[in-house]
Formats: structure tokens, sequence, C-alpha cells
């Protein structure tokens, strides 16, 4: 659409302007060029909270096209967790919308005297007051939003209750239960009394070569329809993991502090919180997001006398995993309880889930108390004590209040439990244990939004190698980078992650030129994914930040060893990893570009005059 709205929410000014041809070529879209437009119009060091901060909403490339799988938009800002560069995407229908409504990428700055959203109605903007949606919970505010715009038809990018408050774990919901959940850039837009971006419209992309970019997708489509992880996905959609994940190590036991094999239990007792049964007693409808056949998300319907359910969304596996084995879970109405709490209030169910768990072992472990958890006593195994405690943080009630900050947090709060933190720089991490994959442990500490599962490098290739060769840390820079590449290109483009393994190989490149008309090829790809991560990471050096600032905890590295499983003795080299991430590079052993380096990556004259002003 080459449109970017500017909206500052305590003048009231609206603004448009174009996109520089220059950042469309250098970055694409995401958070790449997310990063690069808060570089230019977000000032250094503005409080996360403040009206210089500014939180932005960015329509990937992908979006309202023929291309499949291509509907995952961006949302950035600073995070109030680790007070650095964030992002976090979703997939649904708001993304396409809001290049049907006329724009690329929405940036808010500034603070609303009361709650507003921002109407966009194909290329009309408005500032609206949302007083009568302020308190309303995910599913409240869409049907209040659709009756009262009389159109279903409507997408919206909102806070809920947690956002409003402010909550560190607060997530950006759309359609009902998608999330761009992690971060808490949700609390950045509750400071700023905006409760979402709402919009519609007819408007469409302008394609290069739609004949030829709708044979390629055709081509695409057989590959899918042929690959078997299409089924398996359409049927499970990411939970059909959590199994093999808990025999191979990979899913948390207990907080992550023993093996299954430790704890009493086997594979077979998670059953009833695995795919196939929630499948058999739960699901009623396949839910995909926009433009994709694979249809991985699913509704499901809950009868149960405590907890009923009318269309809880089909819980992700990181969800599944935090609320069952994590806590000894094997009551799958709680589990799917637990999230469904966080998708109507708007929270991260990992930040909730990682905190939820921990408060579960320093409770058993006598470092917490039934008093200071609002009279709770959460056992290993009660499931009712997880949704007790996740209704807390999803409301900031009572102990709640402590916990929505996070683990981290409540630890320093509580004076207790750090040894039992599982975090990087503050944030809990997804279900995949670093010391099953060693590559998650370079990917958790020293991405420029820690902590995440789904931003690139060598974990991803982990399992295509052998145990030597997973623990071998000698050479491993070049594949870690090749690896962040690639994942930067995706999350830019506005692919779901998963087109990676089923697409054929090399189609997403074609892709890009068809779309755009711009030469793009794998070459180009891996350059604009490293500029891409070289943007976010500036975005962190330029506030101050250091490698010394990026950290993880000893148990995360195995410090000390687990002493049974399949990662039994497994103590990771996290600092050789990162050396060898940042030497592969180009970057000082501190995390700072060379200048070589960036005059060479192109595209990053804002960065070079921060860093070498007298040498520019």
């Amino acid at each position: 659409m080459n449109k970017m709205l500017f909206v500052n929410l305590s003048t009231k000014e609206i603004e448009v302007k174009k996109i520089p041809e220059e950042w469309i070529r250098d970055f694409i879209g995401g958070p790449g060029l997310g990063a690069r437009i808060l570089y230019e119009y977000m000032p250094a060091n503005a409080d996360v909270f403040g009206p210089e901060s500014m939180v932005g909403f960015i329509a990937a490339p992908f979006n309202n096209t023929p291309i499949l799988m291509g509907g995952r938009y961006t949302v950035v800002s600073k995070s109030p967790v680790y007070d650095g560069w964030n992002d976090a995407n979703s997939g649904g229908y708001f993304g396409p919308m809001l290049k049907k409504a006329g724009y690329d990428a929405v940036f808010v700055n500034g603070i609303s005297e009361t709650p507003v959203y921002i109407w966009i109605d194909n290329g009309k903007v408005e500032i609206r007051d949302a007083s009568k949606y302020w308190g309303m919970i995910s599913t409240e505010f869409e049907e209040a939003l659709f009756k009262d715009l009389d159109d279903d038809k409507i997408k919206a990018a909102f806070i809920g209750p947690a956002g409003e408050k402010m909550s560190n774990m607060a997530a950006v919901m759309n359609d009902g239960h998608r999330a761009a959940g992690r971060g808490g850039t949700g609390a950045v837009i509750g400071s700023k009394k905006l409760k979402g971006i709402v919009c519609r419209g007819n408007q469409s992309v302008e394609v290069y070569n739609k004949d030829e970019l709708i044979n390629k997708n055709k081509e695409i489509a057989t590959a899918l329809n042929a690959h078997p992880m299409k089924p398996l996905m359409t049927a499970f959609g990411t939970t059909g993991g959590f199994m093999p994940s808990l025999m191979s190590g990979d899913a948390a036991v207990k907080n992550f502090s023993i093996s299954l094999a430790e704890s009493g239990k086997t594979a077979q007792d998670f059953e009833p919180v695995a795919a196939k049964m929630l499948n058999e007693k739960y699901k009623v409808k396949d839910y995909g997001c926009a433009n994709c056949p694979v249809k991985c998300g699913a509704i499901y319907h809950v009868e149960d006398e405590k907890y009923p359910m009318d269309h809880p969304g089909m819980p992700e596996y990181e969800t599944q995993g935090w609320f069952s084995s994590a806590i000894m879970n094997t009551d799958p109405v709680t589990m799917i309880k637990c999230g469904d709490l966080c998708n109507e209030y708007g929270v991260d169910t990992i930040g909730a889930g990682g905190t939820v768990a921990w408060v579960f072992e320093c409770f058993n472990e006598g470092l917490l108390t039934k008093e200071q958890l609002d009279g709770i006593e959460p056992f290993w195994g009660d499931g009712h004590a997880a949704v007790k405690l996740t209704e807390k943080i999803c409301k900031l009630e009572g102990c709640g209040e402590i916990l929505a900050a996070g683990s981290q947090s409540a630890a320093d709060h509580f004076g207790v439990g750090h040894q039992f933190l599982f975090v990087a720089s503050g944030m809990e991490i997804a279900q995949h244990d670093p010391r099953r994959a060693p590559g998650y442990i370079r990917t958790y500490q020293l991405d420029p939004t820690p902590g995440r599962h789904v931003k690139g490098g060598l974990a991803k290739a982990n399992d295509r190698m052998t145990w030597e060769q997973k623990y071998n840390y000698r050479v491993t820079g070049f594949q870690d980078v090749s690896e962040v590449a690639m994942t930067e290109f995706v999350n830019n483009s506005g692919m779901c992650i998963f087109s990676v393994r089923m697409f054929p190989e090399g189609s997403l490149f074609k892709l890009v030129e068809l779309l755009t008309g711009m030469p793009f090829s794998k070459k180009a790809a891996r350059e604009m994914g490293i500029r891409s991560f070289t943007m976010r990471h500036a975005f962190n050096i330029r506030e101050g930040m250091r490698r010394e600032n990026f950290t993880v905890t000893d148990r995360m590295i195995g410090n000390p060893p687990l002493k049974d499983g399949p990662t039994k003795g497994i103590t990771l080299d996290e600092v050789r990893l990162g050396d060898n991430f940042y030497n592969a590079l180009g970057y000082g052993i501190d995390g700072v570009p060379s200048l070589d380096m960036l005059e060479l990556l192109g595209g990053m004259e804002p960065v070079i005059e921060t860093l070498y002003p007298k040498q520019k």
C-alpha cells in the first residue's frame, strides 16, 4: 500500500507517510521494517510508558495477497520486561484487513486522557471513544464492536484488561484467541489508554506478476497437499508435538527441574492432555488463519460443571506444556481453562504458564506459603490451583499483581526461588529445553527479543544433527547466522514459520519477486535477514544495552545438570555459542557490530551515525 499511519494520542494529530523505497528494499516488512521506523521516529531511552514511547502494528508484504500462509502481522515497541526492543507476531485476519483498509502500518505515540480506539475505514482514520469497551474481555469486546459498527467483518488488534492494567505479560489479541503475546507490548498500548486498532476495507494490493504468482501458488498447494506434515497439522495443530517433546526431554517436567523418568509418571499418564484425546473430547471446528489451507487451529467446546467453555481456542503446544507436564497436571479441562483465561484477559500464555510453574515449585519446596498465595495451595498436579493462580495473574488481583510482573520479578519481590527460574533477561521461555537443543540457549539469550523460540538460530538445525554434532561448540557460528537470516526473512514477509518445512525449496524467494518485481535470491534473503537482525539489535545498543545485559539462568544451561533422562549430565557452554555467533556476524565480542560489517551490509546509515560518528 506504501502508506504508514502515525497517530499521536496526546495531540490527536494523524499523519500519513510513504515508506521510503530503500527501507522496503532493505527490510521488506515485519519486525525488521518496524525496527528501522522506530529507530527513526522514537527517541533513544524513551520511557517505555511515556508519551514518546511508540508502538507499531505492521501488516506484512504477503498480507492481503494470494500467497498461501502469508497472513501474519507484527507489533513492535519497547518491552517493559527488559526495557529493550520487542516484537511479536500473530496470525488470524487482522494483518490482511489492515492492508485492505489502506495501510501497511500504524504507529502510535502520545497518551490519551481517556480510553480510545483508532478506527480505520477504507483509508479514513478517526480516534474514537472507547470508554464503554474499557474493561471488556476479548470476546465481549469483539462482540460489542460487531454490534455497534453493524459489521461482523471488521478486524481489530486490541488489549484486554491485563493490558489496561499494564501487566508485563499483556498480549495484543485479535480474532478472539490469536495473540502477539510476548514481551508486554499490550502494557505499552494500555499505558496510552488505547484499546486497539479497528479496521475494515476492500482495497487490494497491486501484484507485479499476478498470473505467475497464481501459478506458483498452485505449485506450492500441490506440494503442501503431498507433504506428510500437513494432515498432522490440520488434525492436531501444534498440540501434536506435545507427546514426542515430553518423551525426548524437550517439554518441561516439574518446571524443567527433572526428567519424566524421575517424576514418577510416564508419558501415558499425560495422554488425557495430548492431541488425540483433546480432539476426540472437545474439538468442534477447524480454524485457519487468512489464506491458509493447513488450518492448524481449532475451536473447542467444553461441557464441565466447574469450567464450562463455549468456544475456547485449541491451546498451542506452549500453553499445553506449561499448564500440564510443567506442573504435573493431567486434567485437560483445567489446562484448557488456563489458556482460555489468558486469551480472554489478553495475557501471554508462556509468561503466565512459566510463572505458575515457578510458583508450584516454590510452594512445594517450602519457599512460598498459602498465605502469600491468597490461600491457594498449588501442590504438584493440582490443575484447579493453576486455574486460580492464572485468574489472579489475569486480573492482577492479590498475589496476581506481583506474579503478573513475571517469575523473575516475583522472585525478587519474595526473595526466594531464584534457583528455580527458567528465564532469559526476565522472560519466561518456551517449552523447548535448550539442554536438549543447545542452539536454543544462544537464541534465548542473545536475540534482540530474549526468550523467544521462533527467532531462528542453530536450534532449528539441532534435530538434523547427531548427538556429537549438537554438543560440539567449535564451529557453530556460520550455521547459526544462516538459520537466523532465514527466519528473519520469513517473519518479515508475514509467512507462517511452518511454511519453511512444507513449501518447495526456494519458492519463498520467488514469491517476493513475483509480488514486488524486485529480483530476490537466497543470497538477497540472507543479507536482508542479517540486516533485519542487526537493526533490531542496534535498537538495544542505542538504549545502552550490551552483551552482559542479556542473561540466562543456571537451570537453563544445566548448572547443575539433570541426573536422569535424555539430557542427563548436560551443561551448556552458552558463552562459546555466543562468541561463535557474534564472530560469524562480524560483531565484536561485546555484541557491537563492526564498522566494516555495517558498511558492507548496507542500509545501516543511522546505526553508523550512532556508533561511529567520527568515522562517517
